[in-house]
């Protein structure tokens, strides 16, 4: 059943490639204009998903317990694994594709792709949606730091501002002590709503923005770079098991081992590309990275949650 659940999941969340694909090879959108979609996307879309979950979310003292340990957990999951790949490349780390495969073995799709999937395998989990919000801020504490360095080459962004100020920390800001003072049943239904759509528009506008680049760029180098699937190996397999390997023994709830090894499993995170497009750096090889293991991933998630 979880097989059967992830690929019909992972197939209609891939399927909103196409509009953005036909509607580029049709003229009606043009790549020129990511960069305002990708802002549209991380600093709009993306802090209202994330308010969104912790609003939802009965408070209980196990929910807030569970949602803090999965931080940290996240957190040193992301940060070691960065580390193992960035010590085996530490004597190329100054040429920019080892730097993308630094991040891109680790950022993964956590929010915009393995959020309705997560939910889809553990309906009866609602606090799920926040574990997935949790590794959202935990990775997006890399993100700004790590993943901007690495984009750019400037170490200004290695700043504890950069790590703490930015668009995913808006929603943790605003959803979290909503969700502590469970004041969802107070707030306006026009407002919640409001922001529940903008949230709600992550996956489409993700996959959208992915389907308009990927038809903008010729598709006999995406797929023939070695260091493409180098990145996806280590994102969609590698990754993953190790995760899942390091909580597996742990006297953890199976909901949590369960997200660990979904959210992990997610392709590389759209907000690379999105960076990029921002940052105007190294956009073709994070184009291709997050494309092929967001393809990539229809085969492998599915698989991996025969480990469930």
């Amino acid at each position: 059943m979880p097989f059967q659940i992830a690929v019909t999941n992972v197939l209609v969340t891939l399927l909103f490639i196409l509009p953005g694909f036909f509607l580029s090879k049709l003229k009606k959108a043009a790549s020129d204009h990511l960069s305002t979609l990708s802002g549209v996307l991380v600093y709009a879309c993306s802090p209202c998903m994330i308010a969104c979950t912790f609003i939802s979310l009965d408070f209980s003292r196990e929910n807030l317990v569970n949602m803090l340990l999965f931080f940290l957990v996240s957190l040193v999951l992301q940060g070691a694994f960065m580390a193992i790949i960035y010590g085996l490349c530490r004597k190329r780390i100054r040429e920019a594709k080892y730097r993308i495969l630094t991040i891109g073995s680790v950022l993964g799709n956590v929010g915009f792709f393995g959020l309705p999937i997560v939910r889809a395998l553990l309906p009866d989990h609602p606090e799920v949606a926040c574990y997935s919000s949790m590794i959202v801020i935990s990775m997006n504490i890399l993100v700004f730091t790590m993943g901007v360095f690495c984009l750019t080459g400037d170490k200004k962004y290695m700043t504890l501002k950069s790590a703490l100020i930015n668009p995913t920390m808006l929603g943790f800001i605003v959803g979290f002590p909503l969700f502590l003072l469970s004041a969802k049943p107070h707030i306006p239904d026009p407002l919640y709503n409001a922001i529940d759509a903008l949230g709600n528009m992550s996956t489409p506008l993700c996959m959208l923005i992915l389907g308009i680049r990927l038809a903008a760029i010729r598709i006999k180098p995406l797929f023939t770079r070695p260091i493409v699937y180098l990145i996806c190996l280590c994102k969609l397999l590698l990754f993953p098991l190790f995760a899942y390997g390091c909580v597996y023994f742990l006297p953890l709830p199976q909901a949590f081992k369960a997200s660990v090894l979904i959210l992990t499993s997610v392709p590389c995170a759209s907000v690379i590309l999105g960076l990029a497009e921002i940052h105007h750096s190294e956009t073709e090889l994070s184009a291709n990275c997050v494309l092929v293991s967001t393809l990539m991933c229809f085969l492998t998630i599915p698989v991996l949650t025969l480990l469930l």
